[in-house]
Formats: structure tokens, sequence, C-alpha cells
């Protein structure tokens, strides 16, 4: 977009790449031909009293319209009056026309003013403005600005409403950087823009995330001093903050706002809250949350939704259902999304006759569940051991009228697979296929973790080329399966090939990939090799977790080097891990081993007794 700025010496009209002086009526060709279809320039009505007729067409303006052609009628009669009318009674038709809902009739009214460019009243600056904001709202924005020119041309004035149009029509195609620009011009020759056009870049800065230019902006418009910010702005430039998790920022503004005396509102405190719960900030949430009722603000439907969603993920379910009962106490209806904040809150921790008496008493208030509400249920069902139920609602959900998702069909694949029935798997992914439900990531590294876990490693390999010939890029998790499938099968050779493959692959090995090379070498008893991959995963910015000391140390002790293996667990214990179960059983186990030295019997019991 090339930039010329010509308005009496300081003000910047934007010209695109597009030739545009040709005219900007050239547009609306193709909408003349429908429009001559319905009229002609040249017929006339006869009336008995014209000043009669023309009451009743600002009338017909006033009240509006629902139909397109009931305005193209009025249009055909204001046209055929004689002497002609103003030019103002066809901007209060066109104004009229453009409050047509759903879809205001932009380009039939473009091509009605290109009629009166040839036969009517001679237009005034409304009229251009109307004209400008139809192609701005058509996303024709360089056509706008050429309608900036041709009112420079004319001699009028540019006002207020001229700019805005302007500024909202780059804002809704994009080029926010332009509209920012042209505010700051408009402002500095003295125009001021409203509350609304703030809103509206402010809404579109937040809306691509850049925090950075709607805090600028912020500083520029109280700056200015003749449009101050108030509630909707800070809490749209919060609520962004807060979704980029900028939780210090926002917390500043929020405080901000209130020492200039602007009073917070339920979606200020209901972003601030969600961004503290989003960030695991539970306690904080609760004191905002506290305040919030303190200031006699009470919280909305989406607050609560987003409370009980918070403590459900903690596990903390029976706080969750009491915020429920709270919010059902204040007369709030609860919505799909309560319900299935706590219907998953339920599931994730079995508890699924809760979680199916939630679902009747849903229904039962006229909500019907949706495919979010039944997958979690389905993974409720699966985490209970119970993927028959799964199944049966899974088929169920075609006749409820919902069609399940990845997410569905991912959740029982992925419990088939690690119940080791393959079989059902590979014919639940073919039923997912067959439906037009395309495999992600997650539903391929289900299905070839469960071929490696039953040692079927060649299909496991076969399964990662059809995902390659899919499209769908193997993962640091396809790669630890099928390495884990071959050192489980003591192809340890062939696991090493795919562990050196990883960084061609443009994968950076991770600890759950290095755990598995150590434990397939300690199951080889290449323990100083397990050591230095050990001592090389550190160095490599891969810090070893409980499970690679547990491997590790458990690796020693199979061989029976006992001093290194207390070693280690002495290291693992002042990095804060533990010895698991499997360990200490080892530990246990070799105090009575007949294979056992005094002397490592000696350690063994002085461990035990520290």
């Amino acid at each position: 977009m090339a930039t010329i700025i010509k308005l009496k010496g300081e003000i910047t009209s934007y010209l695109f790449r597009k030739p545009l002086f040709c005219s900007p009526f050239h547009f609306s060709r193709f909408y003349s031909r429908f429009l001559h279809s319905h009229f002609d320039a040249d017929v006339h009505v006869d009336v008995d009293d014209p000043k009669l007729l023309l009451k009743s067409l600002r009338q017909q303006c006033k009240l509006g319209f629902t139909k397109v052609e009931d305005a193209l009628s009025v249009f055909r009669q204001l046209n055929s009056l004689r002497p002609i009318t103003t030019i103002i009674d066809f901007n209060q038709l066109f104004t009229a026309m453009l409050k047509i809902k759903p879809f205001p009739p932009f380009p039939t009214v473009i091509s009605l003013s290109r009629h009166l460019h040839f036969s009517g009243p001679s237009p005034d600056l409304c009229f251009l403005d109307i004209l400008s904001n139809c192609y701005c709202r058509l996303g024709y924005v360089d056509l706008g600005f050429s309608i900036l020119a041709l009112i420079i041309k004319l001699g009028f004035p540019p006002d207020i409403v001229t700019f805005n149009t302007l500024i909202n029509g780059l804002i809704h195609t994009h080029h926010l950087v332009h509209a920012v620009h042209l505010l700051d011009k408009i402002v500095k020759l003295g125009f001021q823009p409203d509350l609304i056009v703030y809103g509206t870049m402010f809404k579109g800065l937040c809306s691509i995330g850049n925090n950075a230019a709607a805090l600028n902006l912020l500083r520029n418009m109280e700056s200015h001093g003749h449009c101050m910010p108030n509630v909707v702005i800070y809490s749209t430039i919060i609520d962004s903050l807060c979704k980029d998790k900028l939780l210090p920022q926002a917390l500043r503004l929020f405080a901000e706002m209130k020492t200039k005396g602007i009073q917070p509102g339920v979606i200020t405190y209901t972003s601030l809250i969600r961004g503290l719960c989003t960030l695991g900030h539970r306690k904080e949430a609760e004191e905002y949350l506290t305040e919030m009722l303190r200031n006699n603000i009470p919280p909305d439907i989406e607050t609560y939704s987003m409370l009980i969603d918070m403590y459900c993920k903690e596990g903390m379910v029976v706080e969750a259902r009491a915020i429920f009962e709270n919010m059902i106490k204040r007369s709030h209806a609860p919505n799909i999304f309560t319900y299935s904040a706590l219907i998953d809150g339920y599931c994730l921790y079995g508890e699924m006759d809760e979680a199916e008496k939630l679902i009747n008493l849903m229904v039962k208030n006229g909500c019907q569940p949706n495919v979010v509400t039944l997958s979690s249920v389905i993974n409720g069902y699966c985490k209970s051991k119970n993927v028959e139920k799964g199944l049966r609602l899974l088929h169920e959900m075609p006749l409820k009228g919902l069609t399940p998702n990845v997410v569905t069909y991912n959740t029982l694949i992925d419990a088939l697979c690690k119940d080791n029935r393959l079989t059902c798997a590979l014919q639940l992914f073919k039923e997912m296929k067959a439906q037009g439900v395309k495999p992600d990531i997650f539903t391929w590294n289900s299905l070839i973790n469960g071929f490696c876990k039953n040692a079927k490693l060649d299909e496991a390999r076969e399964k990662i080329k059809e995902m390659e010939n899919n499209r769908v890029v193997p993962d640091i998790f396809t790669y630890s399966s099928l390495m884990d499938g071959f050192c489980e099968a003591g192809r340890l050779g062939e696991a090493l090939d795919v562990f050196s493959l990883l960084v061609d692959r443009g994968l950076q090995p991770n600890v759950l990939s290095y755990t598995i090379i150590i434990k397939g070498l300690c199951k080889k008893g290449l323990l100083k090799d397990a050591e230095e991959l050990f001592k090389k995963m550190e160095e490599n910015g891969c810090s070893p977790n409980d499970c690679t000391f547990n491997t590790l140390i458990r690796g020693f002790l199979d061989c029976k080097d006992i001093s290194r293996a207390l070693e280690l667990v002495s290291i693992m214990r002042s990095k804060k891990f533990a010895a698991d179960n499997r360990t200490i059983s080892s530990l246990v186990g070799l105090l009575t081993d007949p294979n056992v030295s005094d002397e490592d019997k000696y350690l063994l019991k002085k461990f035990f007794e520290n």
C-alpha cells in the first residue's frame, strides 16, 4: 500500500496500488444492470399531489425497510418526482437501506448512487460519506479513499464521519498500522474521534495480539485529552493481555484504571480471573472474585463457568459443585459451558455416576449435551476402564444429531490401544476416516504406540510411513514409541539408529527419548554407555527426571553394582526426586540375595538406616 498525503497540504489520503481515479462508480456497473431490470431512469410517475407522495416516501424511509425491493420502489418514485427532490431525501433512503439486516445491500446502494451521479441532484458531503462507507464495508478501502479525493476536489471539508469511515475500513481490512497512522494525523489536525472509533481501534489491535500498539494508543488517547478511555477500552486491553499470559501488565493496568476513578465491570474482573486461572493462580483468582462481590458486581454466567472449570481441573470437584449450586441460587441458569465444565471434572476423576446424573439434569433443564460434553463422558468411561460404554455412546451420538470429532475418536482409539485391543482400534480408525474425520498426530501416535507395546514393530514402521503419506509429520513421541518397542524387543541397535535420526528429522531428544535409550543400554548391561548418555543429556540441556534416575539406578542394581547405585540414589535425593516402588523393591530384595557380598549388604543396611 502506498501512502500519499494530500489534504490542504496536511492530511493524508491513502491510495492503493490499484488505479483509483478512473471512477469509483465503475465498480457498480454490474449492479446497474440489475437495477435497470427493475426500473428505467426516464420513467416518470404521475401523481395528483407530489408533496403528499414525498411526505409518504420520507415516512417510509424513517420507518426503515426489511426488503431491498421496497427500498428500490421508493428510490424509483423519488427519482421520478419533478422537479427532482433534494439529495437529502436520497441520503435518508440510503441510510435506511444500510440498516437492512442481516446483510445490508452495500452494492445496491453503490449502484443507486451511480444512477444519481448521472441523472439526480448534486452530491453533498453526507452522500459521499455514505458511498465511502459502502466501499469500505465491502473491503474496497482504496475506493473509499478515492471518495475522499473527490470530496476535496468538490470543495467539501471532510468531517469526522469521513475519517471514521476510512479508519473503520482500514481496521476491518486488517490494515491496522495504517489506521493508527491516519488516526494520529487527523487528531493533530484538530479532529476529535469519538469513543466508538477508539473502541474499534483497540478491539482490532487486541484481536491480532498487538498489545504494545494498544498500550501506546491508550497513552496517545490520554495525552490528546479530548476523549478519555473508559471501562470498555481498559477491559479490552486487559482481556488481551490476560489471553497472552501477560498477567503483570494486566494487573498494573487494572490498578491504574481504579486509580483514575474508572470502576471495573464484570467483564474486567472476569478477564483477570480467567488470566489468573489459566496460569494456576487460584488463590489470587478467589481474591479478585471476593473483591468483585464486595463491590456489588455480581458474577455473570461466564465468570461462574470459568471458576467451575478451574476448580475441576485442579481436582476440586466438590468446590466446583458448590459454586454451581450457588450460581443457581443467584438465579443464573447454567449453560452448556457450565454443565460441560462440571461434567468434565467428574469424568476426569472417575465419578461417572455423578456425571450421568448431571447430564440427566441438564437435559431436564432444556440444555442438550454437545460433542464436547459427550466426548468428556467418553473419556471418563475410558479412564474408568469401561471402554464398551464409551463405544456405545460414540455410536449413539449421530442419533442425537451430533457428529463425533477427532477428540472423540482419539479418546477411544487410545483407550483401545492401551487395552491391547488393536483390532478394535484399527476398525474404529477406519470408521473415523470413513466419516470424514481426519486423523491427527495424536491418533497416529496412539496406534503406533499400541503396535510397539504389542511388539508389532514392522506394523508400527508401516504406520509411520502411512502417516507421512497423509502429510502428518511424526513427532518425538512417535519415534520414542518406536525406540521403546525396539528396546523391549532386545533390538537395541535399531533403537539407537532411530535415536541418531532424531536431529536429522529436526527433532531434539527429550527426557523421554533419553530415558528409553538409557533403559535399553542398561538392559543389555552396557552401564558405562548408559552413564555416558546420562551425562550427555545434561550437557545438551535436557535435565534427567525421576524416571531417568530410577531407570539408571535399577540398571546398576541389576548388575549388582550396589555402591554406584547408592551414589546415584544420593544424587537423586539431592535433586528432590524419590526412589519409586520398583527401585525400593530391588534394594530390599538385594538384602537377602545370596549373591550380594556382605560389604554391599552393609552399605544397603546403612542406606535404609539413614
